[in-house]
């Protein structure tokens, strides 16, 4: 199946050098999804009846949102590339969507709180993957 995603990298002018163009595109795609279920799952959240118990989840689910979608535009960029850039980012990215799979994971009686978990589990690997396949 071929996706937006991958059909703007192969449009880019450039020469992307040794970037994995297939964790590349994993990795833009679960950045995308997990921005957001993240945004989603924050949302169901402020639906339910105790609001003020869910403040860390909900602020959780937030952070990490921004974060995936920040990442995600970062990695969609290549023109004057700086691998430091993409590295933290993709670290931070990381970090983000494990602390938010491990608050989501103490919620999993919340079906929305189980998917967002497995979803932010999923963009943790592909940041990973990206990352170590950078060097």
């Amino acid at each position: 199946m071929t996706t937006s995603v991958k059909e703007m990298l192969a449009t880019y002018p450039a020469d992307l050098g040794d970037v994995d163009r297939e964790k590349l595109t994993r990795c833009i795609e679960e950045c995308i999804a997990c921005a957001q279920a993240c945004t989603a799952c924050a949302d169901a959240y402020l639906s339910e009846g105790m609001v003020g118990d869910l403040t860390k989840c909900i602020r959780t689910d937030m952070d990490c949102a921004d974060i995936c979608t920040a990442t995600a535009a970062v990695l969609s960029r290549h023109t004057g590339y700086d691998a430091n850039i993409t590295r933290a980012i993709l670290q931070a990215c990381a970090t983000a969507c494990k602390a938010c799979a491990d608050e989501c994971d103490s919620h999993t009686d919340m079906e929305h709180c189980r998917i967002c978990a497995e979803v932010c589990r999923r963009c943790e690997q592909a940041c990973n993957d990206l990352l170590t396949s950078l060097g």
